[in-house]
């Protein structure tokens, strides 16, 4: 059978992907707690991640994956549990194990080679920071469960070759003043598969005081009847210790929703709420605790093993009431309707869907589009009255494709926050690299962006995130020495604007050494040496193929290979990059990303007799000419007047190559383009067909990237229309839109 077909190859597969999600919680948790906070949800939340993927690594025989986390485990908790405080290194050794981890979930679902080596490296270092805690820990046997003077063990005589057990517990303390509590514990079939222990959970609820455990068997069947996957055995314990009872819930967090839980404190009237669907109770409301019948009902042949004294005592009911009977026990009741209410406004499901078949449904929408457009147009040249049945079907047909469009974009969608933590990574490992100490900042994780851009924002934020580091960021001694603080800042954001997606990598360094950047330039030969440049000019030399200012080859850099793959990245997404710098106050880079790379609203327009497509979220307004509005600047080069403020005017005909310039603007129709960063500018068209959503097609390496080209599209008469991008277009413009004066 092919792993497409094998169920346990899909179910492992789920365990992989919620590795993931459980990654992302853990790595909150540690920033969390790196920033100083002290709430003790925090460091439950990270125990939780790694206690649950040690659970999953068991369930399917990844024995390294298991061993680590399980050591990793041990360290969190003694954090939980106040036996030990992280400072400044153990912090950093925890995010060190972390992205280890990550590394071996990587590893062990692509069935790579283990890195047994650094997992070594790692837990010595666990072990020293905790005293030989971790490596105590590991030498308690799985099988060995002997917490707070309780041994268990069963008598399953008649249940064949299962080994004899039976019940020895030590003498209780004296219960006139400690709390007592009757526990009532059933795991569900679910709480086995997620890799959970109820051994474990035993051992901890132990370890709060005196316990009293009896296994309850009388849903055991016998033994040809057993089946592998199902849950027979329950558990009810007598706990004697100075705790409330939210202490005793805690311990079964993990398993919350997992398992039946059912807490009483002895003494009290009735049981307290349980977790889940509350378990069977006899008529006096004790959760089924008093001493089990010497058989089970259903088959006399297998006894049920018998509570010890002081277990029959501690359970029995605080009225002088005779034990119900197994017969006399109440069905099983549904819950009631504020619990069923409160479960429907719990946690929303999650469906988890293959990307290919989401691509599937992204081009078939792509598909849709295009044929509504040919249905409009071909309804509209049938010259059919705008109120005709026909026309309110085609706005009604118009609507659902955008909500159909709207609804599978917001399923593409993502936020960039998994993207943004796997940056922090990269700041831990470049500043170690070089000797630095740097924090990550990051800003608007929530912001969501198309999950392809995510994937292929990737590499390019590598890239940029170390040049920060190397580059951008001082020494230690320079910092000092220029008073600024010794830790260096590396901030990462991402932001809507525009109708687009900005992404901004910032440092608080030394800026660009602009003097050093053109004298390299030079004597590469990529400017002439008397080439007079800009600063913005200078920087953008950054981006130059072969360009480095490294002195030497490093892991980081020095290799020249590097902005200019990010640039080329970046626009292969449809995307533009920009840098701004500041001499003494850092240098920020920026990138403009369109939301989406299947549909977008769009500007038809009419250029030398070419239809060509404009982003509707950059055009500000539409303007017609007149001979007041424009004024020169120097010969070949206009702005134009709009409320009181001039914006430089630009041909899109010229700029494009597709005709020379017009003797006279005068009455031209001009579209006011607006930038991400709020400057503006004019591009001179000769007509607007019409405002409609156009999908997205993308063009291969056949095809010229020529300046300013994003895409291309099919209209609705099936012509193809390219998609500009007017901020690059403006960019390279040569600004040469007349030659000769105006004429009125």
């Amino acid at each position: 059978m092919s792993d497409a077909n094998d169920p346990m190859a899909e179910i492992r597969a789920s365990f992989f992907i919620e590795c993931e999600e459980l990654m992302e919680a853990m790595q909150d948790g540690l920033t969390t707690l790196d920033e100083g906070d002290d709430d003790p949800e925090t460091i439950n939340v990270v125990f939780r991640a790694v206690h649950s993927i040690k659970g999953g690594a068991g369930a399917f025989g990844l024995e390294a994956l298991v061993r680590f986390a399980h050591r990793y485990e041990t360290a969190l908790d003694d954090v939980r549990s106040n036996k030990f405080t992280p400072d400044a290194d153990a912090m950093r050794l925890f995010f060190s194990c972390a992205d280890h981890l990550s590394d071996l979930i990587r590893v062990c679902r692509d069935d790579d080679a283990i890195p047994d080596d650094r997992s070594a490296e790692l837990l010595a270092q666990l072990d020293t920071l905790l005293g030989g805690a971790a490596e105590e820990e590991e030498e308690v046997s799985a099988d060995d469960f002997e917490p707070m003077g309780v041994s268990i063990s069963l008598d399953l005589d008649g249940l064949g070759d299962l080994p004899p057990l039976d019940f020895d517990v030590d003498d209780a303390a004296p219960m006139d003043e400690t709390p007592c509590y009757h526990i009532r514990f059933k795991p569900e079939q679910e709480m086995f598969e997620t890799g959970n222990e109820p051994q474990m959970l035993l051992r901890n609820l132990a370890a709060l005081g005196e316990a009293t455990i009896e296994c309850d068997l009388r849903d055991l069947p016998p033994l040809e009847a057993l089946a592998a996957e199902t849950s027979y055995l329950s558990w009810d314990i007598t706990l004697i210790a100075d705790v409330d009872e939210a202490e005793i819930r805690e311990i079964f967090e993990f398993v919350d929703g997992l398992c039946e839980l059912s807490v009483r404190r002895a003494g009290s009237d009735t049981d307290a709420p349980a977790v889940t669907a509350p378990i069977e109770t006899s008529s006096d409301g004790f959760a089924d605790l008093p001493e089990p019948p010497a058989t089970v009902p259903d088959d006399p042949d297998v006894p049920v093993a018998a509570a010890p004294a002081p277990v029959a005592a501690a359970l029995a009911p605080s009225a002088p009431s005779a034990a119900p009977a197994p017969e006399e026990k109440t069905a099983r009741k549904p819950a009631p309707a504020k619990a069923a209410g409160a479960a429907a406004n719990g946690p929303k499901s999650v469906v988890r869907v293959d990307l290919e078949r989401i691509e599937r449904l992204v081009n078939l929408v792509g598909e849709l589009v295009i044929n509504q457009a040919m249905l409009s147009q071909s309804l509209e040249q049938a010259g059919l009255s705008p109120h005709s049945d026909a026309m309110n079907g085609l706005e009604e047909f118009q609507r659902l494709t955008r909500d159909i469009q709207d609804s599978v974009m917001m399923i593409r969608a993502q936020p960039v926050k998994s993207l943004f933590q796997r940056m922090s990574r990269i700041v831990r490992e470049s500043s170690a690299g070089v000797g630095k100490n740097v924090r990550l900042v990051t800003v608007g994780e929530g912001t969501e962006v198309d999950k392809t851009v995510i994937e292929r924002l990737a590499d390019p934020l590598t890239h940029m995130i170390r040049n920060a580091v190397d580059h951008g960021l001082e020494s230690t001694e320079d910092r000092r020495a220029a008073g600024k603080s010794a830790e260096g800042i590396v901030t990462l954001s991402a932001a809507h604007r525009s109708g687009r997606v900005i992404i901004e990598v910032s440092d608080d360094g030394a800026g660009i050494n602009r003097k050093r950047v053109l004298e390299i330039a030079t004597n590469k030969g990529l400017v002439p040496a008397d080439a007079s440049l800009t600063d913005s000019d200078i920087d953008n030399l950054l981006f130059a193929p072969g360009f480095s200012t490294a002195s030497e080859v490093s892991d980081l850099s020095g290799r020249g290979v590097g902005m200019d793959v990010v640039k080329t990245a970046i626009q292969s997404l449809g995307g533009r990059i920009t840098i701004t710098s500041e001499a003494g106050k850092g240098t920020k880079f920026s990138i403009s990303l369109p939301l989406t790379l299947a549909v977008l609203d769009g500007m038809v327009v009419n250029v030398a007799d070419e239809t060509l497509v404009v982003p509707l979220n950059v055009v500000v307004e539409t303007l017609s000419l007149g001979a007041a509005d424009v004024e020169m600047l120097r010969p070949g080069k206009y702005i134009v007047r709009v409320r009181g403020e001039f914006v430089p005017l630009f041909d899109l005909g010229v700029e494009l190559g597709y005709r020379e310039a017009r003797d006279s603007y005068v009455g031209a129709i001009v579209l006011l383009i607006a930038y991400e960063d709020g400057a503006r500018a004019a591009l001179i068209i000769d007509g607007i067909q019409d405002q409609r959503q156009v999908v997205i097609k993308g063009l291969d390496d056949s095809f010229f990237r020529a300046p300013g080209i994003a895409a291309a599209t099919i209209l609705g008469d099936g012509q193809i229309a390219l998609i500009l991008d007017p901020a690059d277009i403006i960019a390279e413009a040569s600004g040469a839109s007349r030659t000769e004066a105006l004429s009125a």
